[in-house]
């Protein structure tokens, strides 16, 4: 199991959990999901429920993914399968996104 904090301009909003068997579960945090000035992430993690699951990462999070060579050098030079999409969201998406959403890996 592989975890990682969702963070939206800086401040955390949710937990994007990969499970043993590869399937994602994203929550949101109580204190996120409670404050009704607090906005989604996403359209399609809206928060009219807490608990999301997938059998494959989020599109979402799959959209902040990068593509083509860009994707072929991060994984060539961070040795990480370029299947292994949640190792590179984890890789890539800790600072300096395209829009207010940020990953923060959880170490154990």
């Amino acid at each position: 199991m592989r975890q990682a904090e969702v963070l939206y301009k800086k401040e955390k909003a949710g937990m994007l959990t990969q499970l043993d068997d590869a399937s994602f579960v994203f929550t949101y945090q109580d204190s996120w999901f409670n404050d009704i000035n607090k906005p989604a992430i996403s359209l399609t993690l809206p928060k009219t429920q807490q608990e999301y699951t997938s059998k494959y990462l989020f599109s979402f999070f799959y959209n902040m993914l990068p593509e083509g060579s860009n994707k072929q050098t991060v994984c060539f030079q961070n040795r990480i399968d370029t299947k292994d999409h949640f190792g590179i969201l984890l890789t890539t998406a800790k600072q300096d996104t395209i829009g207010a959403v940020t990953i923060k890996k959880l170490d154990k």
